[in-house]
C-alpha cells in the first residue's frame, strides 16, 4: 500500500544506488514543485515520500552506516539534491518484500535480488533497462494521475507491470548497466548521474505529470 517504494540496489551502498535514492526523491519533489507553480514555497521532502519512497541498500554490507561516498554525495548536491541522514545498509529480504519496484545498478544484482527473492522477478529491473522500457509504455492507459498516495499508488503499480510486460521476460542488455564509479575521477560520477537521471526524471514524470 501507499507510498510507491522504489528500492535502489547497487553493490555497496555508497555510490550509485545512494545517487539514485537521492535523485528520484528529488525529481519528485521537482515535479510536485511544478504543480504547485512558479513562486511557492520548496515542496516538503515529507510530503513528497508519502507519495513516492526512495531508498536504497546493497548486496554487501562492507560499508553499512557509512555516508555516501564524497564524490557521489557532490554530484547529488549540484544537482539541488539532498544528501543528510544517509547511511549505507546490506540489503534485507525484508527491502525487497516492501519494495514496489526494485532497481538495481547491474544485471548481476538484479540476479541477486531475484534469487534471494524470486517472487519480485516481475518488479526488479537494471535501472538503465527500465528506463529504457518506460519510454514505450502507452501512460495513458495507466490509471488516471492523481495528489493522493493512493493514486500515485496505482499509478506506479500499473506502470510497473506495464514496464514487465514489455520486457516479455528478456535478458538487460549490458549497456543497461551503470559503472561503478568508485575510485575513479569525477567525470565518471558525473556521467553515471547523468544516466541515472536518464531514468528517475522520467519515471517521476509518468508517476505525477
Amino acid at each position: 500500500m501507499p507510498p510507491f517504494t522504489v528500492l535502489h540496489v547497487c553493490m555497496g551502498n555508497i555510490c550509485r544506488s545512494p545517487m539514485a535514492e537521492r535523485l528520484l526523491a528529488l525529481a519528485v519533489r521537482e515535479r510536485l514543485a511544478r504543480r504547485v507553480g512558479a513562486g511557492a514555497a520548496p515542496v516538503d521532502a515529507t510530503l513528497a515520500d508519502q507519495l513516492v519512497h526512495s531508498h536504497s541498500a546493497g548486496t554487501g554490507g562492507w560499508h553499512a552506516g557509512e555516508e555516501m561516498n564524497p564524490p557521489a554525495a557532490r554530484q547529488v548536491r549540484a544537482r539541488g539534491g539532498d544528501t543528510e541522514d544517509f547511511g549505507a545498509r546490506k540489503l534485507r529480504s525484508e527491502h525487497i518484500d516492501a519494495a514496489d519496484l526494485v532497481l538495481t545498478a547491474t544485471a548481476d544484482q538484479q540476479e541477486y535480488v531475484v534469487a534471494l527473492r524470486p517472487d519480485a522477478a516481475g518488479r526488479t529491473f537494471v535501472l538503465g533497462e527500465f528506463g529504457r522500457l518506460l519510454a514505450g509504455v502507452d501512460a495513458g492507459a495507466l490509471p488516471p494521475a492523481g495528489d493522493t498516495p493512493d493514486e500515485v499508488y496505482a499509478r506506479g503499480v500499473a506502470l510497473v507491470e506495464a514496464v514487465h510486460a514489455a520486457r516479455s521476460h528478456a535478458s538487460p542488455l549490458p549497456a543497461d548497466d551503470l559503472d561503478d564509479p568508485w575510485g575513479r575521477g569525477e567525470q565518471c560520477f558525473s556521467r553515471v548521474a547523468d544516466e541515472i537521471e536518464e531514468t528517475v526524471q522520467p519515471l517521476a514524470a509518468v508517476l505525477l505529470p
